[in-house]
């Protein structure tokens, strides 16, 4: 009985194809929480594939419904071995988005993982299922190495991530008592590099909303009445420059950070972007002055254009069109509110003489989390994965996208640390979702070093980390 035992255990398990066989099966369930006509198979992916494997882990499953009409289900599974011993909570999510057939590579289909070289391509490979599929494998195999983990478990899979996590924070707030917990240890993301173990500390938040320049029924020709009637593309297309400019500059004061935590500049010094070899390349002049490429997408705040429309850009016509609308996308960090960042963008824009252009947030958003990168928990996992890999671990204080964290980190108090198992060119929203099979092979052993290490955290670490 051994840690390397464990981690042994985890290695047979993916060299005789253990890994690949479970997430075979899960991702020929087509969780699209975006399709209505999904969401039967939503349940079935949680009836059929979580609770039989975590029912033989020894936990108590339930299956809670969803509060908001319309949203999958959660469930909810509890291993609890001694009332005095840490209590660790995990986290996954089931759905996926559209499988988007049709536009793979020739012989991929979304809902079938297809093996080629050192690629898993499906959809939901890389998000989520692989991910939370790794944890619990490695969470088994220190089971059967030990015959107990040493410390309690509550695990939560949801199935609407993919749709705003609708009803998530309900069901944490209706059900705190199930989630009481010392430590919040999952995963979803990308590494910071393919070859490098990562842990992130929390997400950017992040809200979508419409600009819209509205100011006559119907189109005038050009000829008529071009010079004499204001164009809304064009207010519209001004009304963005004053946001960011032609170098990616933010350029509404609020918005912009007045510095970097040196605890986050620090974390963030030794770790280089690199989506690997289907990676975009960088343009270095965009974004935000004097800051590194990392510093960029995990350390501040970005505003991006998702789309614009003004006239009929399939067909022009030579008139003057009656409006304009743009989908906008921002990404924010701590300290920054979602509320307070609308309230100066309209201020900025009516400063600038754009109160024709009108606001209108989409959903309610992610707000922004981090974990401070010198808590103690934060220590204790790079040491247990630098303990596995021998290699040193990149500490991002949040990742650049986003996940329900506050859910877990704010409203239910709970320190969290994710190890993420894909990579940033995985096309996880994207035809061609795949992960990389050494990245799992390496997850899976880091997974069953943190579960192993944590069963031989005693109370006093556990109180001093509170």
């Amino acid at each position: 009985m051994s840690r390397e035992g464990a981690i042994t255990r985890v290695e047979r398990y993916f060299g005789d194809g253990g890994l690949l066989n479970d997430l075979s099966r899960r991702v020929a369930i087509p969780t699209a929480s975006q399709e209505p006509s999904r969401l039967p198979e939503l349940r079935r992916y949680l009836v059929d594939e979580m609770v039989p494997c975590l029912d033989a882990m020894g936990f108590t499953c339930q299956i809670i419904e969803n509060s908001v009409p319309g949203n999958g289900p959660f469930l909810v599974a509890r291993r609890m071995e001694a009332d005095d011993l840490l209590t660790v909570m995990s986290y996954g999510h089931g759905d996926v988005i559209s499988g988007q057939e049709g536009q793979w590579k020739d012989g991929l289909d979304p809902w079938q993982v297809t093996v080629v070289d050192d690629r898993w391509y499906g959809r939901g490979t890389a998000d989520n299922k692989v991910q939370h599929t790794i944890n619990m494998a490695a969470m088994a195999a220190v089971l059967e190495e030990r015959g107990k983990l040493g410390f309690n478990v509550v695990m939560l899979i949801e199935t609407g991530e993919e749709t705003g996590s609708l009803g998530l924070r309900e069901l944490c707030t209706e059900n705190r008592d199930l989630f009481d917990a010392d430590l919040f240890l999952a995963s979803d993301g990308p590494r910071a590099r393919p070859d490098q173990p990562t842990i992130f500390l929390g997400s950017r938040g992040t809200f979508n909303f419409k600009m819209n320049v509205d100011l006559r029924d119907g189109g005038h020709h050009s000829g008529n009445w071009g010079g004499l009637l204001a164009n809304p593309g064009v207010i519209l297309a001004h009304a963005i420059a004053a946001i960011i400019s032609d170098t990616g500059t933010l350029q509404i004061p609020a918005w912009r950070l007045d510095h970097i935590p040196d605890s986050v500049r620090g974390a963030l010094a030794s770790i280089t972007v690199d989506g690997g070899e289907d990676g975009p390349e960088i343009d270095p002049h965009w974004g935000e002055p004097g800051m590194s490429a990392i510093e960029k997408i995990v350390a501040c705040n970005s505003f991006e254009v998702l789309a614009f429309k003004t006239g009929n850009p399939d067909n022009p016509v030579n008139a003057i069109p009656p409006k304009a609308v743009a989908d906008c996308h921002v990404r924010y960090v701590v300290p920054f509110q979602m509320d307070d960042m609308m309230s100066a963008l309209r201020a900025h824009l009516d400063e600038r003489g754009f109160g024709m252009v009108t606001l209108a947030l989409e959903q309610d958003g992610m707000q922004a989390t981090r974990l401070d990168p010198d808590h103690p928990w934060v220590h204790w996992a790079v040491e247990s994965m630098e303990k596995t890999t021998g290699q040193e671990i990149a500490v991002m204080p949040n990742l650049g996208g986003s996940l329900p964290n506050d859910v877990f980190a704010d409203l239910l108090g709970i320190p969290t640390v994710w190890v993420p198992h894909s990579y940033a060119s995985c096309s996880q929203h994207a035809p061609n979702e795949h992960v990389l099979a050494p990245v799992c092979h390496d997850a899976l052993r880091i997974m069953a070093g943190l579960w192993w290490d944590l069963g031989d955290v005693d109370r006093d670490f556990v109180l001093s980390a509170h």
